[in-house]
């Protein structure tokens, strides 16, 4: 008879031992399962009488971290935890299987606890060799190591993630002051243009043409206008994708926002002798959109395109009635294309600044076109030119009749 009482555990109220057999009893919640437990834990009441160990009780459903750490399928499921190795009796026949066992483990009881004496035997009177330590640890002991682990490891990935967002927030903030600086430096030269050509006196512009007047005008507010959507677009895509993305839906025609943009950018494809084609049908249906929203897509479509086709290149603009329910819009270019391998990551927000310094590639702005094509119910993708370019695909539903 082992010197240990029995003892029957609970997860409100553990109690700490060290008792040599120590077993786990898992449950469930299933009415079906109920009988069968009853009668286990009648049996292991008989053995008690002969044979003490310590038992706790673990019902899945309040700590099922408990049953992944010991890669459980079914429950009820008895576990010997010590001695070692440690060793499960699952299925509709554990007291069979437990007649089965016991006797082996009462012999692997005594032969641990035989071994426990003779390693305290031999402890010499001068106290320099040190007794090994009991590695009995008790079934709430186990179960609380148990948990704190999952706990660190919880932990440990959300350090993690904090500081992949920290890098993240630094690598965007380096890549905006880089894209900022050319509408920027385009906005100051050309308000520094008119402000140096600007009488006071006279209240006019001298040495300047009205129509040259009239594009420095325009050419500092659509830079100015730009530097506006970098940073609403950046704002925007770091809120992360669990929060709402709102849209306010109406009726839009969807040819006539995409030729506005076109007139918008115009300067920049000009400046680069990009040709620009366009195939909108005329009966192209009106799309149920959000127009502020999609005029950010177009935007920063258009925007890639430019940027990334050389000069000289060609741009496409297309539009498609693809069903009764959906309208296609496709925007290709000439540019560097997008590897297929990468096709499927373009669109995460940070994919372009895990890219080789010095290397071309698409900006943060493809993530938020995606989230807003998403919240439309639309689709979004990337395709190869014929030309070695790449085209660039979205959906949006039919505004209804």
């Amino acid at each position: 008879m082992l010197k240990h009482d029995y003892m029957q555990v609970s997860q409100d109220q553990p109690i700490y031992s060290e008792a040599p057999l120590q077993l786990l009893l898992f449950v469930d919640g299933r009415p079906k399962s109920r009988q069968q437990v009853q009668r286990i834990r009648a049996y292991l009441k008989e053995l008690q009488a002969e044979y003490s160990f310590e038992l706790q009780t673990i019902d899945v459903g309040q700590q099922p971290y408990l049953a992944e750490h010991f890669k459980l399928i079914a429950t009820p499921a008895l576990i010997k935890i010590h001695p070692e190795p440690r060793q499960i009796l699952a299925g509709s026949n554990i007291i069979a299987q437990l007649k089965n066992w016991w006797p082996r483990w009462q012999a692997a009881v005594d032969a641990y606890l035989k071994l426990q004496e003779d390693l305290q035997e031999r402890i010499d009177d001068s106290a320099r060799a040190i007794s090994p330590k009991s590695t009995i640890r008790s079934v709430a002991v186990s179960a609380e190591l148990i948990r704190l682990s999952d706990e660190i490891f919880r932990l440990k990935q959300e350090k993690d993630n904090l500081q992949e967002q920290l890098q993240f927030k630094d690598r965007v903030i380096g890549i905006l002051a880089h894209d900022l600086r050319n509408p920027l430096t385009a906005a100051a030269i050309a308000i520094e243009t008119l402000q140096s050509n600007y009488n006071l006196e006279t209240g006019q512009f001298q040495r300047l043409k009205p129509s040259m007047t009239a594009h420095l005008l325009k050419q500092a507010r659509n830079q100015t206008k730009i530097i506006d959507r970098m940073i609403t677009d950046l704002l925007q895509v770091g809120r992360g994708k669990d929060t709402e993305f709102r849209i306010i839906p109406q009726k839009v025609q969807l040819g006539k926002l995409c030729l506005e943009v076109l007139e918008e950018l115009c300067d920049r494809y000009t400046a680069k002798s990009q040709n620009v084609e366009t195939d909108i049908p005329n009966d192209l249906p009106y799309v149920y959109a959000d127009p502020e929203r999609i005029r950010q897509v177009v935007v920063n479509l258009l925007d890639n395109a430019i940027k990334y086709t050389p000069e000289g290149g060609k741009i496409s603009v297309a539009g498609l009635h693809r069903t009764t329910q959906k309208v296609q819009f496709s925007i290709g270019d000439t540019g560097p294309g997008i590897p297929v391998e990468n096709r499927d990551r373009i669109f995460e927000n940070h994919f372009r600044l895990q890219r080789d310094e010095g290397k071309e590639g698409y900006g943060i702005g493809l993530c938020l076109c995606q989230r807003i094509i998403l919240a439309h119910y639309g689709q979004i993708w990337v395709d190869s030119a014929p030309n070695n370019g790449a085209w660039f695909h979205f959906t949006l539903p039919v505004y209804p009749s």
